[in-house]
């Protein structure tokens, strides 16, 4: 196979898996059947690996294509058990369905991710900063769709509905503002990666995961297109 891999995430990644293994570009490049040169020129990106040496590499440092050509941060796919696949005359009637089940579960768990990260830290202020953020996101969607309907009453909100959507995104980026301060300052980190995340949430690790790649697809066709 001869296919050609033009990526520019490949020679980063391919890097940091060999050194995280503690091997030499030696002894991997003997591993894979091929010159220390040309595993040399793969890391460096002046060469492309064919498809035959992606899949082989794949298998060697055990992760899938994917994260080695940087599309998901996700070192394995998740496995989707037969229970979770509807039947075949199913999806027509229940995709729309599907498609709110998933996104729910995905930015639910994915709370809950971030939650228990902030309960390790342990930072009051960070916590309630980051809690004043997303709930004001909630807030502004949830309005958003309330008043779509122009006759829908408006007591139970004290903002005036021409403001709110200004006002509440002021505050969320005030909110960020606060969170990195507090974060730099307090110097509050905590020491992750996609295998610990993994061993660590379960459920919701794979929900992050692909929360973070539709995100991130989003946001670039979004740039793409400014």
């Amino acid at each position: 196979m001869r296919c050609q891999v033009l990526n520019s995430d490949f020679p980063r990644i391919i890097t940091f898996l060999r050194k995280e293994r503690g091997l030499s570009q030696k002894q991997v490049s003997q591993d894979l059947g091929i010159s220390q040169a040309l595993l040399s020129h793969y890391e460096k990106g002046i060469r492309e690996c064919g498809l035959d040496f992606l899949v082989k590499a794949a298998d060697y440092f055990e992760v899938s294509t994917d994260y080695l050509l940087g599309r998901t941060v996700q070192r394995k796919p998740a496995s989707v058990s037969a229970d979770d696949i509807p039947e075949s005359d199913e999806i027509r009637h229940l995709q729309g369905n599907m498609i709110n089940q998933v996104n729910r579960k995905l930015i639910m768990n994915t709370t809950t991710v971030i939650f228990d990260l902030l309960a390790q830290i342990g930072e009051k202020k960070l916590t309630n900063a980051v809690s004043n953020y997303l709930m004001c996101a909630e807030y502004q969607i949830f309005r958003t769709i309330y008043c779509a309907d122009k006759t829908n009453t408006q007591t139970m909100f004290s903002i005036d509905r021409g403001r709110y959507q200004n006002l509440t995104s002021a505050s969320m980026i005030i909110d960020l503002e606060i969170i990195d301060t507090l974060i730099e300052k307090n110097e509050l980190s905590l020491a992750l990666s996609p295998d610990i995340i993994s061993s660590y949430f379960d459920k919701g690790a794979s929900s992050l995961f692909n929360l973070i790649q539709f995100s991130e697809r989003n946001v670039k066709g979004f740039a793409q297109r400014s």
